[in-house]
């Protein structure tokens, strides 16, 4: 078993927080993860699987947990047997933001919008990543996944993950257990061959970040490079010079509200339609044909709204911390709350529990907390 001296934790997460593990195990391929998994699942000790160390928020004091930290690596490009696609299968340890680098630069679109994400492949289906009207769903085929409960290796189709927004069946949400325990061994992507030409910008959402027309034409390596652009602009790219990329990116998820309670709100608060899209033909059977096209029954949508908007207007400023704190609330996205420098875990949470309680007073919603929490309460 490939164990290592255990050190803090701190060391290997991006809020900069947790304790120092009974003990620490680096499983660089796949046959030596998944023994030590099976071995430790065995032997009935409590273990942590660890990636990037970019979602999680950990306690400071000492972990009784076995620490597995998932370092395997490899891309391998497959035939996909959809026409003018191809595959990859990635190993869960392998680092996000070389996966989008590795698509783009074979000229296979469907996850560009997604660049500079930090985290491991196989966390992102966990959270199901996603950024500009991308996400992990739209492109995910499968993942390999070893059962905690069997010890077996299975392939499971994305659709049976329960895939949502920034959620799946493997997540474990903060007051409650995963539906499905297990860890994903790699993971398999079902992207378009494109190829290096400029082409249309399908996502509107997109369009408007990146300031492209209606009939604006990028390359893949120019959507990455300006996605990448604005993720540093808002501190959402890892920068070991800057203390306000400290964090696991938006700590509090984008609330999904009804219509409404969005119509409860100040108008200028932004707010996306979530609705499914209707059906654009309607095909009668001519038996039933009357000469009038029934009218669609509408569903009235959901809405995303901007957490950091209620944020900033719950009176919550960027770069507010509360006093002698080390913790703060990130100068460049309100959503971020990031450790300035030997933050200890209590003093991000007690920021966090201030934020949520000055947007519940101030709007009547309760804030979801993103990152899995572990020896810590919010």
């Amino acid at each position: 078993m490939p164990e290592v001296d255990p050190i803090p934790l701190a060391r290997l997460t991006t809020l900069r927080t947790g304790g120092v593990p009974a003990r620490l195990i680096e499983a660089r391929t796949r046959e030596e993860l998944i023994a030590t998994l099976r071995e430790v699942w065995a032997d009935g000790e409590p273990a942590l699987v660890l990636g990037g160390g970019s979602n999680v928020f950990l306690g400071d004091g000492p972990f009784e947990e076995t620490v597995i930290r998932v370092a395997t690596q490899g891309i391998e490009r497959l035939p996909s047997p959809v026409p003018g696609h191809a595959r990859l299968r990635v190993e869960a340890g392998h680092d996000w933001v070389d996966v989008v680098d590795h698509a783009v630069a074979a000229g296979l679109a469907g996850v560009e919008a997604m660049a500079g994400i930090p985290g491991t492949a196989g966390a992102a289906p966990i959270q199901n990543i996603g950024a500009y009207g991308q996400d992990l769903s739209q492109t995910l085929v499968e993942v390999e996944l070893l059962d905690e409960l069997t010890g077996e290796l299975s392939v499971v189709p994305a659709d049976d993950l329960g895939l949502g927004f920034r959620t799946s069946a493997l997540k474990h949400h903060y007051g409650s257990t995963a539906a499905r325990s297990g860890v994903i061994v790699s993971i398999t992507l079902e992207l378009a061959d494109i190829g290096h030409d400029p082409l249309p910008v399908r996502s509107s959402q997109l369009r408007a970040a990146l300031g492209a027309g209606e009939s604006g034409r990028i390359g893949l390596a120019h959507v990455r490079d300006l996605v990448v652009k604005m993720r540093r602009a808002t501190g959402m790219v890892l920068d070991p010079e800057d203390s306000d990329t400290n964090s696991v990116g938006s700590f509090f998820q984008n609330a999904i509200v009804s219509a409404a309670f969005a119509a409860t709100l100040p108008a200028d608060c932004p707010r996306w339609p979530l609705g499914p899209d209707r059906d654009e033909v309607v095909i009668i059977p001519l038996d039933r044909y009357q000469g009038i096209v029934p009218v669609q029954a509408g569903e009235t949508p959901d809405f995303k709204l901007s957490s950091a908007w209620l944020i900033e207007h719950a009176g919550v400023r960027k770069g507010f911390r509360l006093p002698r704190s080390r913790a703060a609330v990130s100068t460049k996205h309100a959503l971020a709350l990031v450790n300035r420098g030997g933050a200890t875990a209590e003093e991000v949470a007690e920021l966090a529990r201030y934020v949520r309680l000055r947007v519940e007073s101030e709007f009547g919603l309760r804030l979801h907390v993103e990152p899995m929490l572990l020896g810590v309460e919010i």
